[in-house]
């Protein structure tokens, strides 16, 4: 008789493929290591295919586990939409929020968030705009947005704006699978620079790359510079580079197939923080603080999910 899937086993899968650890994972679910590895066997069981590879530093998911992780996640957000829905307003919410966000939010962060919104407030339209950082501090200060969402630590002056960080996502450097530093369970960033680097240019990426050495960007072997975070990924996973990027938009494969390994750094590098802007001089109100704290709860309980370090802080305007 097959045994039930629980929604524990869920969350302690989440947990593994999120951290990369099954060890990680126990702490950010207060069980033991065997727990976590008992839940992700029984799930492998029950489903007969492979969810992860074990390799020397840690776990990653396969093909497979890739299209389960997706499942999960959305199974579990599902529910604690349902807890929270108790607590929700019971009026209709009717409306429309001019929102903006980046190339990275809006591509890897933001489209599951707005279909749970929109789950539990039908009635209300985003109106949304790609913008990229300039131009979003721009519409913020004309105002003729609501809210931005971006990298909190690309805007070189967040005070200028009331903010609040959603999201801290550490950063390790990627390597195809057959690279050598692959082998290695830590990198530092002298080992890193010996190697041709592939340069993200979108999101003011190559500006956070040049940042983590004190030479900048002189002390990189750059050997090819795409706006594509999907040609990183490919060049990457075909042995052409290494590239430090941060965890949200990190996949274990590439688009042909090819692995990819994220190693952390041993050295301070600054993480990659996601986090909402809005106009200084606007408290949000109304139908945006809705939709505001909709983010906030929903990124404190994804945050609490993935044993983050460091959680969500709100920090207010000056």
């Amino acid at each position: 008789m097959k045994s039930e899937v629980t929604l524990r086993q869920f969350r302690y899968f989440i947990a593994a493929a999120t951290s990369g650890q099954f060890s990680a994972a126990a702490l950010s679910e207060h069980v033991s290591q065997s727990a976590i590895t008992s839940a992700v066997q029984s799930l492998e069981s029950q489903l007969r295919v492979r969810l992860f590879d074990r390799l020397p530093h840690g776990v990653v998911l396969t093909a497979e586990g890739q299209i389960f992780f997706h499942h999960a996640r959305h199974v579990v957000d599902s529910v604690n939409d349902a807890m929270r829905h108790s607590t929700l307003r019971t009026q209709t919410v009717a409306g429309t929020i001019r929102v903006a966000a980046t190339y990275t939010v809006l591509g890897y962060f933001l489209p599951d968030l707005l279909s749970r919104f929109k789950h539990s407030y039908p009635q209300v339209e985003i109106d949304l705009v790609d913008m990229d950082r300039p131009v979003m501090e721009q519409a913020l200060d004309a105002q003729s947005i609501d809210l931005g969402i971006g990298l909190l630590s690309n805007v070189a002056d967040p005070d200028r704006y009331g903010h609040y960080l959603l999201v801290r996502s550490r950063r390790r450097v990627w390597a195809g699978a057959a690279h050598p530093l692959a082998r290695h369970q830590v990198a530092s960033l002298a080992q890193i620079a010996e190697y041709p680097y592939i340069l993200l240019t979108v999101d003011d990426a190559d500006t956070a790359a040049a940042a983590h050495w004190p030479r900048g960007r002189e002390a990189l072997k750059i050997a090819m510079r795409t706006s594509s975070l999907e040609a990183v990924r490919g060049l990457v996973a075909y042995g052409f580079g290494v590239s430090i990027l941060s965890d949200l938009v990190y996949r274990p494969w590439s688009l042909e197939g090819r692995k990819i390994v994220a190693i952390p750094i041993a050295d301070p590098v600054a993480p990659m923080d996601v986090g909402m802007l809005w106009p200084r001089e606007r408290e949000p109100e109304g139908l945006v603080d809705v939709f505001r704290q909709f983010l906030i709860q929903a990124c404190d309980y994804d945050t609490e999910m993935r044993g983050a370090a460091t959680a969500a802080r709100p920090v207010a305007p000056r």
